[in-house]
């Protein structure tokens, strides 16, 4: 499990086919602190560390399946990326974003941006299935990201950038036409499972 909050910003050092999609990432995170088999978050998927290396920088490796591919934009990685990282959660640690749990729902795409102030006020136009999860004041992760949702219209949704924000993780080279992996809030996935059930009864 996870918080959405982004604790480093690593960068894609390698990518190698070999069945799975092996990605090799360089990370400020002291990697003697990090077992193989442990889960870090990559822009808000939740991969497992299969490699360590601390030469000539601080690197984990990470495998991806061809299902992690399809469902993420983890397939647009190339060489030089910079990612949002999330070391899993540990028991007491503060919870300062919300639960999340690294697997993403699907794609939203970057519709439009504008400046409000010294924040950036982004739309986002999430999936048919997935809009429905979506709620005004409600919290979504958007690569690995906990973000707070202002407003829905339909399928898009709006989130508002503050200048710590785009500093501290990659928001702050996003674009319109960007693809980003979408986590729905576990809050909102369960209400909606129950009211269908309800509905049923």
């Amino acid at each position: 499990m996870f918080t959405g909050i982004v604790t480093d910003i690593g960068r894609i050092l390698a990518l190698e086919h070999r069945g799975d999609l092996r990605a090799r990432i360089a990370t400020g995170y002291d990697v003697q602190t990090i077992d193989i088999g442990a889960s870090i978050a990559c822009d808000g998927v939740c991969l497992t560390v299969v490699a360590l290396g601390s030469k000539p920088e601080p690197w984990f490796d990470v495998d991806i399946s061809a299902e992690t591919l399809s469902k993420t934009n983890l397939g647009g990685w190339e060489q030089g990326r910079r990612i949002n990282l999330e070391r899993a959660l540990k028991v007491g640690d503060e919870l300062g974003g919300h639960i999340v749990s690294g697997h993403v729902d699907g794609l939203a795409e970057v519709v439009a941006m504008r400046t409000e102030g010294d924040s950036t006020r982004v739309t986002f136009r999430a999936p048919e299935a997935l809009a429905g999860f979506i709620a005004p004041k409600g919290s979504v992760a958007l690569n690995g990201t906990s973000l707070t949702v202002n407003e829905v219209e339909g399928r898009e949704f709006g989130v508002n950038l503050i200048p710590h924000t785009q500093q501290v993780t990659t928001w702050g080279t996003v674009a319109v036409g960007d693809r980003v992996n979408l986590e729905i809030d576990t809050l909102a996935r369960y209400v909606a499972r129950m009211r269908d059930w309800a509905a049923r009864g």
